[in-house]
């Protein structure tokens, strides 16, 4: 078996019409990739990912031409437009594709439809960035020794510094996001949107809530220590070379980026790194192999970082706290969506527990200051 992240049978209930498709995106498509489409298109689906749903698109042509690429639309019953803005996404990538950027490792928009006449929903389709992805447990025929890991937790960090160094002003995102206010708005906007999504009561997140809104850090020159903010920077949305898989060869999921302070995307990193010595209900929700030896410790990813950039992090805690009930919240919104029919991934039947676990981590750093 390939150690290549592959695609699976359309979930059901989430299937998409390929023939509907390749009517309505043909010419634009066929521009973007350089051949005439012969045959229908053939569409399967990325199983992981718990916000946006991704297919694996693959389009034959006369000549014997084979591509395959991403298709990209939000989920089914989706009522957080903010959280899946596929114009969004589409802009950031575009600009992560110009020269001026520097970047190479996100994937290039070849379509984008806003018409919801297709699908539903506005959807767009991408080159595929193919290579492995880790999860919870390696690929097979994937060794992740403790050389091989502390390699890959020093790629991390530098890929992380990497989007944020991105020109962003210069790559015409200078109205992309608003620096100023940023964090005061991240706070409250979700907070807000934990009370729009919660379902059952978790005093720690109404605690956590609470004490972020009330313990804002004071703000410098917002605009002038901003950057690229991924906000979902882990080890499921980063692409590995097959033949060196510390070496990073692409990053996914750029639907929540924004432009912003720094440090909120270090944290959110860091509170998807679950440690060795984290409780074990927690290390259920990990989204790689950040617990087994040879990686590093959040506290040595935090202190790599700052060394390697040249940021401040003193007030990292602040933002580690508000990232694990960022997180939270997340998991809360999907299982509203589960509890409420719209959406038929079992795997979405176990997020409160998970908001549970990530409000009493965000409680413990609030007492602590540990991360």
């Amino acid at each position: 078996m390939s150690a290549i992240d592959s695609a699976r049978a359309v979930r059901s209930g989430e299937e998409i019409d390929a023939e509907k498709l390749l009517f309505n995106v043909r010419e634009p498509l066929e521009q973007a990739l350089g051949f005439e489409i012969s045959a229908p298109l053939e569409i399967e689906q990325f199983p992981s990912g718990h916000s946006n749903l991704t297919y694996l698109v693959r389009a034959r042509g006369k000549g014997g031409e084979a591509r395959e690429l991403v298709l990209r639309r939000p989920p089914f019953g989706n009522v957080v437009k903010t959280a899946h803005d596929m114009g969004r996404e589409v802009k950031i990538l575009t600009a992560l594709a110009s020269p001026g950027a520097r970047y190479t490792k996100g994937p290039r928009p070849l379509v984008y439809v806003d018409d919801t006449s297709v699908m539903g929903s506005p959807f767009y389709l991408m080159t595929r960035l193919s290579g492995i992805v880790l999860r919870r447990k390696a690929p097979a025929g994937v060794a992740l020794a403790p050389e091989t890991l502390a390699a890959l937790s020093k790629s991390m960090v530098s890929g992380l510094i990497e989007i944020h160094s991105i020109p962003w002003e210069q790559i015409g995102l200078s109205d992309y996001g608003r620096p100023e206010g940023y964090v005061e708005r991240q706070v409250k906007g979700w907070a807000k949107r934990y009370v729009d999504a919660q379902t059952d009561e978790v005093p720690d997140m109404d605690r956590a809530s609470a004490w972020l809104v009330d313990h804002l850090p004071k703000a410098l020159d917002e605009r002038k220590a901003a950057t690229v903010v991924h906000n979902d920077f882990k080890y499921d949305n980063i692409v590995l070379d097959p033949a060196d898989i510390t070496r990073i060869v692409g990053v996914l999921d750029w639907e929540m980026t924004t432009i912003g302070d720094p440090l909120t995307d270090l944290a959110t990193t860091l509170a998807y790194w679950v440690e060795d010595g984290d409780p074990d209900p927690l290390k259920q929700f990990a989204f790689g192999p950040t617990h087994l030896p040879g990686s590093m410790k959040r506290r040595e990813f935090a202190d790599a970082y700052a060394k390697e950039s040249g940021r401040d992090i003193s007030n990292l805690p602040y933002f580690y706290a508000f990232a694990l009930f960022k997180n939270a919240v997340v998991a809360q919104q999907i299982y509203k969506r589960f509890k409420q029919g719209l959406t038929k991934d079992e795997r979405f039947a176990m997020m409160i527990f998970g908001v549970r676990l990530l409000g009493e981590a965000a409680v413990r750093c609030i007492d602590t200051g540990a991360m």
